[in-house]
């Protein structure tokens, strides 16, 4: 019996479940957490941070009470650098690299440092940025993700006027769509945007995709530089029966809707849930479907806890929200009746034993992919073999004038921060070639 439904909890247990995960630091952990760091000169926590915010100097004017000067040291290097205090792997980045952990297993808390100081300028309401002289040249940006928002407003800063283009109804990118709940409370994604935005000089318009409603030969006619910041739009398939059975579905499509949603006890979700992947995106979704009142969760990997691309915080995470982790197995058949799912059929990857987990939700999140658009008669961009856009080290692609970063470039990291840095990088050359 199929057994997906909506409110199974109840609207205070709701609140309590998706409140903010990990709230702030209060005045006094921020003093003494920062109180904690070295300040190194050669700080290996800088150079393990993708987008090189002097970490020491934010957090010394912390120690000072300069929380307006240590945002401003933040912003000015990550202006995402609010959401990456939320949802950036600092454990593998640069809490990974703080030399606390030489001696006492336990690094600076940078990123609750970095969220303290952020938030703390949000809150002030205080605009750091102040745009320059208008300079008559246009740049336009496809995707409003974290490249494409970084992108923009680096080139606004500088006078140039920027058309951001997005598909959805919202910018953000998965910022807005992709990221548990729990992380982001209190509609934090848009507050974000609204803080880029203010900067002026940046137009917004959503709903239109590219290669269906824009095309990139009138972008690159009307427009003196073009961004292509467009994410990862297609998810794989497991390749193993009828993923259009109920029930079934992306995992990041059931988050899209919980994001979205106005009303939590509205969305329904299983008694018994499977989630198949080992990333983020499988631990997000997990979890939250444990929270929204799943029975049972269970996540289900191929390979073992160390392979997954989700840090061993994620997992745990999960694990201490009630979702049970199986490593070592992959999904081999689907079984359903009535048109619904009733189970998965799993093999060991080690013994090639078998075994069958009952469901009545399964969420797959074994990764996505590019779906390049169609861009045109004369318009090719070079591909890497991952089957992304190339780039060189300007994030330019192979057609003149036209530049990409985020997750559909060749590097694969797909984090906020490393597309962030893209965006960056890419607006100073932008800015190089319109002045030169």
């Amino acid at each position: 019996m199929n057994e997906i439904s909506p409110a199974r909890l109840s609207s205070g247990e709701l609140a309590e479940n998706f409140s903010d995960a990990h709230p702030r630091l209060n005045p006094q952990q921020a003093l003494v957490a920062s109180d904690r760091c070295y300040f190194c000169y050669d700080a290996p926590c800088v150079k393990a941070c993708p987008t090189s915010i002097d970490i020491p100097s934010f957090i010394r004017k912390i120690s000072t009470g300069n929380l307006v000067g240590s945002a401003s040291d933040i912003l000015e290097a990550n202006i995402m650098g609010g959401m990456c205090s939320r949802v950036c792997p600092t454990e593998i980045l640069c809490e990974d690299a703080c030399v606390r952990n030489l001696n006492e297993h336990a690094p600076v808390d940078i990123g609750a440092l970095q969220r303290f100081a952020t938030d703390h300028l949000f809150e002030a309401g205080i605009q750091l940025f102040e745009r320059k002289a208008p300079t008559g040249r246009k740049v336009a940006v496809v995707g409003g993700g974290p490249a494409g928002l970084s992108c923009a407003h680096a080139l606004a800063v500088e006078g140039h006027d920027v058309t951001v283009f997005e598909a959805r109804e919202k910018l953000g990118g998965l910022n807005e769509y992709g990221i548990a709940a729990y992380k982001v409370p209190n509609n934090f994604a848009q507050r974000e945007v609204d803080y880029i935005l203010a900067v002026g000089g940046i137009t917004v318009k959503t709903g239109l995709a590219l290669g269906k409603d824009i095309q990139l030969a009138d972008l690159r006619r009307d427009f003196d530089a073009v961004f292509l910041g467009l994410g990862l739009g297609a998810v794989r398939s497991l390749g193993i029966g009828d993923e259009s059975l109920k029930g079934v579905e992306p995992a990041v499509d059931f988050i899209a809707r919980l994001r979205q949603a106005d009303d939590l006890a509205a969305i329904p979700v299983g008694a018994r849930v499977i989630v198949i992947g080992g990333g983020n995106t499988a631990i997000d979704a997990a979890t939250q479907a444990k929270k929204l009142g799943a029975d049972e969760v269970t996540l289900v990997y191929r390979r073992g806890a160390e392979n997954m691309s989700a840090t061993t915080v994620e997992q745990d995470w999960a694990k201490t929200n009630g979702v049970r982790i199986r490593y070592w197995s992959k999904p081999v058949a689907i079984e359903s009746a009535g048109g619904a799912v009733t189970g998965m059929v799993f093999e060991r990857s080690d013994t090639g034993a078998r075994f069958t987990l009952a469901a009545d939700m399964v969420l797959t999140a074994i990764g996505q992919v590019l779906a390049p658009p169609s861009l045109g008669a004369g318009d090719v961009l070079e591909m890497t073999a991952s089957g992304r856009f190339a780039v060189d080290d300007n994030q330019a692609t192979s057609l003149a004038g036209v530049y990409a970063g985020g997750d559909c470039v060749g590097n694969g990291k797909d984090l906020t921060v490393a597309a962030v840095e893209d965006g960056k990088i890419a607006a100073r050359a932008i800015h190089a070639r319109l002045t030169a």
